[in-house]
């Protein structure tokens, strides 16, 4: 029995031995074997690997994958005009090489803190030669294209590669935005009042020619109707003239009718006057029955 459990023990520590010799490594992952604290190889290749058991020998994994660095708290940039601009940003970024990456930073953490202030220098190299609206819109690709050459040799000392560089966005600083969104308000409203004022002066302009137009019109028609009033006048006082020169006392007494009409157009009205003026004439017996009596 003593024997069996000594063969068995043996077996587990040589299960065990064997296990501390191999590793998988991922097609995601670079492994870095350790002999005695110094970087023995660099395996890049995905698959199954042997090594000497710890002490002797030790592996670390480092992500291949590519990372992206954002920028941190924003800090002002002057460009060329001294205006303040506030610029977030992103680099992506992956490790080209393993030795130089471990020696100089030994993980992510350590190089992003050590990449970011590099990153922000050469945004200020930039900008600085820059206007605002070159920064904003003309020269945008410009400025990210030259802070990307810049940081190509200064990832290598770091043992990585700048993959792209990009602006994710431009604003003033806080005190500045506010007097820029002022001054826009201000622009704005003076457009619109210029706009309101042109509105205003081509509407009273055209009330000025439509009030002429109609009085044109309104004289036309006035002296178009004042000439068709006089031309019917004239025809009817031909047709009056003719008609009572044929009898001049039926005229007289069709006029004194008239008269009459017109004095007396509602039941209510009352007239004091000397029944033997000349205006009651007709409607004497005798002026009455002479055109009854000739017709």
């Amino acid at each position: 029995m003593n024997r069996i459990a000594l063969i068995v023990g043996g077996l587990l520590v040589a299960l065990m031995l064997a296990a501390s010799t191999l590793f998988v490594v991922d097609q995601r992952k670079v492994a870095v074997i350790y002999a005695l604290g110094e970087i023995k190889e660099v395996i890049t290749e995905p698959g199954l690997k042997f090594k000497l058991p710890p002490p002797f020998q030790n592996v670390v994994y480092l992500d291949r994958r590519i990372q992206t660095l954002d920028s941190p708290e924003s800090r002002p940039i002057f460009t060329a005009e001294k205006k303040s601009l506030v610029i977030d940003w992103l680099v992506k970024w992956r490790i080209k090489e393993p030795r130089e990456f471990i020696r100089n930073n030994g993980d992510i953490r350590t190089l992003e803190n050590r990449l970011s202030p590099v990153v922000q220098a050469a945004f200020n190299e930039e900008v600085t030669k820059r206007t605002v609206g070159g920064v904003l819109a003309t020269e945008r690709e410009k400025v990210m294209q030259d802070v990307l050459a810049r940081l190509a040799d200064e990832a290598k000392s770091f043992g990585i590669e700048i993959l792209d560089v990009r602006i994710k966005r431009v604003d003033f600083v806080a005190n500045i935005t506010d007097s820029v969104y002022r001054r826009m308000e201000s622009e704005r409203k003076q457009v619109a009042n210029e706009l309101r004022s042109q509105g205003q002066a081509e509407g009273e302009k055209i009330r000025a020619d439509a009030d002429r137009q109609r009085e044109v019109i309104v004289a036309e028609a006035y002296r178009d109707a004042q000439k068709t009033m006089g031309e019917g006048d004239a025809t009817a006082s031909a047709m009056y003239a003719s008609a009572f020169g044929r009898d001049p006392q039926f005229a007289q007494f069709y006029r004194s009718l008239d008269a009459y009409r017109a004095s007396f157009r509602n039941k209510t009205d009352v007239m004091v006057v000397d029944p033997s003026s000349e205006f009651f004439k007709a409607m004497r017996g005798n002026a009455a029955a002479a055109p009854a009596a000739k017709k």
